[in-house]
């Protein structure tokens, strides 16, 4: 009777040595998928930020029915075809000329007070000013902009920034071709949620990005 006791107790810890390993291998498969590591995560450059947030509003359908304007990218300096070549230009009352621009005698703006859409105002600063959005290039011009534009009943202007090119290309630039080396974003801008284009806050001056499609005032330099 003792040596069949013997035996199973033997051929009982035989089979729980070879299923050991097995259990463990499971284990440890099972949390390498379930478990995120520190080293999935690294720190993104900036760049990579803008990127990913941007595909993700693609996905989710934020960027409207004009995404797929927007992502182009505007190397030749021109106004997109899709613009109404017949748009009016506005009349002498709904414009107001920014003068005083510190240290920049040749520099000149206009607000305009009629809300159009990005592309409207960018093919209404070249049609009828023959000038383009407006880029800003130091503070001072920023603040004497945001001065000008302080009395409008409306919360944003255009300028001429807008993201261009795609994937990790991307990056902001001036519609009028000038290098971007300055700018005035607005707290958790440019990284937060938002459009496309470029717009200037008329309390503060700060910058947000805005949906290309909204329809605001605008400034031109010509």
């Amino acid at each position: 009777m003792k040596l069949p006791l013997l035996l199973a107790l033997l051929f009982g810890a035989v089979s729980a040595l070879h299923l050991s390993p097995e259990t463990s291998t499971f284990e440890s498969t099972l949390g390498a998928k379930t478990l995120p590591e520190d080293e999935e995560m690294p720190e993104q450059e900036v760049e990579e930020i803008l990127s990913r947030e941007l595909e993700e509003e693609e996905e989710g359908g934020s960027g409207s029915e004009d995404a797929s304007k927007e992502d182009g990218a505007v190397e030749s300096i021109s106004v997109p075809d899709m613009v109404d070549k017949n748009l009016t230009c506005p009349e002498e009352e709904d414009t107001i000329k920014v003068v005083g621009i510190p240290g920049c005698q040749t520099c000149r703006y206009l607000l305009v007070r009629c809300p159009r859409t990005f592309n409207q105002a960018w093919f209404t600063c070249q049609r009828c000013y023959r000038g383009s959005l407006a880029s800003i290039h130091n503070f001072n011009t920023n603040s004497r902009i945001q001065w000008s534009v302080s009395t409008l009943n409306q919360g944003q202007v255009w300028i001429g920034g807008r993201i261009t090119g795609s994937g990790r290309c991307r990056r902001f630039q001036w519609v009028d071709g000038s290098r971007w080396n300055f700018a005035y974003w607005a707290a958790h801008q440019p990284w937060s949620r938002g459009g496309h284009c470029v717009s200037l806050c008329t309390r503060g001056g700060h910058w947000r990005r805005a949906h290309c499609l909204r329809k605001l005032p605008f400034i031109c330099s010509y």
